[in-house]
C-alpha cells in the first residue's frame, strides 16, 4: 500500500475536505494500492480476471499457466457468480470477506433478461455454494457496506472486488458512461442490468472518488465519484456484493 500525497491524481486543496463526511481527519487523504493489472480475454471472466489482479505473483503465474483446467475444476467453467470467486480465492489462500444483500440467488432473478438463461444452469449449484460456504471456512455475511467501510478497509487491509452495473459504471478519467449519466438525471430513463466486476485499489478523499481497475480495458487507472460509484454497485442485479481482500493485517 502507498499514500500518494504528491502524486498528481492526489493533489487537491486540503480546504475541499472540510465537508467531506466519508473522510475523518486522522486518516490519510489520498491512499493508492499497486495491482499487476489484467485485461479479461473473453466476455465472461471480469470476475476472474479480477482474482488475478489480487493474487500474489506465483499464484497468479500458476492460475494462468492452468487456466482453463482450474475454471473446470472449480465447477463454474464460462459463467462465474461472486461466490465462485470466493471458492477460487480460498483456493489460492486469499484472506476475503463477502459482504452481499442476498444470501444465494435472489428469487426475483427468475425471468429477469439477465439473469434467465443463467438461472437454468446455474441456481443449484450456487444455492448449494452459499450453503456450503460455512464449512468450506468462506466467510459470507448478509449485509450492505457503505462509503466509509470501503474507505477503511482500502486503508488499513487491501483491495476489493465489486459486482457494478456495467452501464451506470463512470470514469472521470476516460469518462466511459458520463455523458449517458448525466442526460439521465435530466431525462431519466430505463437503464438495463448488465454484471460487471471491478477491483477497488484507493481512494482520493480531497476529490471524494474511489480508483479502480476495470478487467474491460488495457492497464489504466480508472476514478469513479463515492456518489457515482454506489449508484453503480447498489443497481438491482448487484446484490450489492463485495469482497474485501485482506493483504495486510486483518483486526476485524
Amino acid at each position: 500500500m502507498t499514500a500518494l500525497l504528491g502524486d498528481s491524481s492526489c493533489h487537491l486543496s486540503s480546504a475541499t475536505n472540510t465537508m467531506n463526511p466519508h473522510l475523518r481527519q486522522d486518516i490519510p487523504p489520498c491512499v493508492k494500492r499497486d495491482l499487476s493489472h489484467f485485461k479479461q480475454r473473453f466476455n465472461w471472466d471480469c470476475g476472474v480476471t479480477c482474482v488475478l489482479m489480487v493474487l500474489p505473483d506465483q499464484e497468479r503465474a500458476y492460475f494462468l499457466t492452468n487456466f482453463e483446467q482450474i475454471c473446470k475444476e472449480e465447477g463454474f467453467n464460462h459463467s462465474t457468480w461472486t461466490i465462485d470467486l470466493c471458492y477460487l480465492l480460498k483456493r489460492f489462500n486469499v484472506l476475503h470477506n463477502y459482504y452481499t444483500t442476498t444470501l444465494g440467488v435472489h428469487p426475483g432473478y427468475r425471468g429477469h433478461t439477465y439473469y434467465d438463461k443463467i438461472l437454468i444452469e446455474d441456481e443449484s449449484r450456487i444455492n448449494k455454494r452459499f450453503t456450503v460456504a460455512r464449512s468450506e471456512k468462506i466467510y459470507v455475511e448478509q449485509a450492505s457496506l457503505n462509503t466509509s467501510h470501503l474507505i477503511n478497509h482500502l486503508l488499513h487491509y487491501g483491495p476489493i472486488i465489486l459486482l457494478i452495473n456495467a452501464n451506470l459504471l463512470t470514469c472521470d478519467v476516460c469518462k466511459v458512461n458520463k455523458l449517458t449519466l448525466e442526460l439521465r438525471s435530466c431525462f431519466p430513463w430505463p437503464v438495463h442490468y448488465a454484471g460487471h466486476y471491478i477491483v477497488l485499489c484507493g481512494y482520493n478523499g480531497f476529490k471524494q472518488k474511489f480508483f479502480y481497475r476495470n478487467p474491460s480495458f488495457k492497464d489504466r487507472l480508472c476514478a469513479v465519484s463515492y456518489h457515482n460509484l454506489n449508484i453503480a454497485r447498489k443497481s438491482y442485479g448487484t446484490d450489492e456484493d463485495v469482497i474485501l481482500i485482506f493483504n495486510d493485517n486483518r483486526n476485524v
